[in-house]
């Protein structure tokens, strides 16, 4: 069994070199987690795993989550023929995004790998490292980030996809949690990162107008292009990032291609902030 890696980026990204055996075995687990949270995304290539094996893989790093009815898989694709329940769903996720923000344990981490392939050029996932974006300010800026927090809500994210949206679909929007979390996340390891994205709504305490103009400034900064690490997906990948750590978005790409991803998730294990 082998196992050796090398950085994609100077501060983000690893290339794990292994076998799909040692993969699903866990012998490497322990050291797979450990590099997860130093370098945010991690990418074997030409691993070939099966949906059954991919589910096994995610349980050696941790507990699944399991949110669609009894099957771990989440198909990432607007054909509806695949996913009919949640292809209108994946609008948002051509925008910078942390997953899980309207709970207070968000998800651990994501594992996925590609069944359907975006035309050459097109359908890239990005990545940016969010403990890399809160090292890089000021030693104010972070004193007074402390105190910040931000709503995060649905409706924030939705109204990005759906400029015009209906009663019924903004009653569904505001269906789901409005959350308070505190812009700096203080991690139980010592380290801390920034919580921003699609779903920040408002600045609490601000009044709208510096609210909005403080939310496109800190959007802008984690987005800078020396915290992100840019993946063109080959069949046979598996990818894993730190939804802790990172936040992510896909580059466009043609709806009708059939593109589509098998994700697992695996459930957080640290709390990011109780409502307020």
């Amino acid at each position: 069994m082998t196992f050796r890696t090398r950085d994609l980026m100077p501060r983000i990204g690893a290339e794990i070199f292994t076998d799909k055996a040692s993969l699903l075995s866990g012998v490497y687990a322990g050291r797979i987690r450990d590099l997860l949270e130093q370098r945010g995304v991690l990418v074997m290539r030409n691993i070939h795993v099966s949906d059954e094996e991919e589910i096994a893989f995610a349980a050696t790093l941790g507990d699944i989550r399991d949110d669609f009815g009894g099957n771990p898989i989440m198909k990432v694709t607007f054909d509806k023929t695949a996913n009919p329940q949640f292809g209108d769903y994946f609008h948002g996720t051509f925008f910078w995004h942390i997953d899980g923000t309207h709970e207070d344990v968000p998800p651990r981490a994501s594992i996925a790998t590609p069944r359907v392939l975006a035309p050459a050029g097109t359908g890239q996932t990005e990545f940016a490292n969010t403990y890399a974006a809160y090292d890089d300010l000021s030693d104010e800026q972070k004193a007074r980030f402390e105190d910040i927090r931000i709503v995060h809500s649905k409706a924030a994210s939705m109204r990005v996809t759906y400029p015009n949206p209906s009663a019924t679909e903004i009653a569904h929007f505001n269906s789901f949690p409005h959350k308070s979390h505190p812009l700096v996340w203080n991690h139980a390891s010592g380290r801390k990162s920034l919580v921003a994205g699609l779903s920040s709504d408002y600045v609490e305490g601000m009044e709208p107008e510096k609210s909005a103009e403080f939310i496109a400034w800190i959007k802008a900064w984690m987005e800078q292009r020396q915290f992100v690490y840019t993946h063109q997906w080959q069949i046979g990948d598996v990818l894993i990032w730190d939804n802790t750590g990172t936040m992510h978005r896909v580059l466009g790409f043609d709806k009708s291609c059939g593109r589509r991803l098998h994700r697992v998730t695996l459930t957080g294990e640290e709390s990011l902030a109780q409502a307020a």
